[in-house]
């Protein structure tokens, strides 16, 4: 059996894409055992890479926005974890990882809804929908909620 207490946190970056209109974006997971679970973008740093690259690559990994139509308003003051929940803990992420500390991004979509493509070389999302940032969390599997709420109270004002 696994001790997850001795495990470490995966790296990670989050997105909260704002439209002109203030709308973040969510999308729902393809893969969530957890039920009908949205997530705003997020992903995995690879070796080497700054949060920063990591946050313009995910989204266009699980968007399909290009670089040119994201601009990276702000970073986070600080990171942000959350251990997954002991249904899941030792099995994502090959067993490796007891959660995420996640470094989060406000970034403004400078294009159109037309420039959104989830259907990319790996899905991640199998619908997506532009919502106010209050609304978030109600979709958002519990585990993540704490931290979706900190991040909205860090980039509300910046909306």
């Amino acid at each position: 059996m696994v001790d997850i207490d001795r495990l470490p946190y995966r790296p990670c970056v989050g997105v909260m894409l704002a439209n002109r209109d203030g709308l973040v974006f969510v999308g729902r997971r393809i893969d969530s055992k957890e039920g009908d679970a949205w997530q705003m973008p997020q992903g995995g740093i690879d070796p080497g890479e700054d949060p920063e690259e990591t946050a313009i690559r995910e989204l266009g990994e699980e968007t399909g926005i290009e670089p040119e139509h994201i601009e990276i308003l702000a970073r986070a003051a600080s990171t942000y974890r959350y251990d997954l929940p002991e249904h899941l803990a030792g099995k994502l992420w090959k067993g490796r990882y007891r959660g995420q500390e996640q470094w989060w991004f406000l970034a403004r979509f400078t294009g159109s809804d037309d420039d959104v493509n989830i259907v990319t070389a790996h899905p991640e999302f199998n619908a997506w929908q532009w919502l106010e940032a209050d609304r978030l969390v109600d979709l958002i599997v519990p585990f993540k909620r704490d931290i979706y709420r900190a991040v909205i109270a860090e980039f509300r004002d910046r909306l």
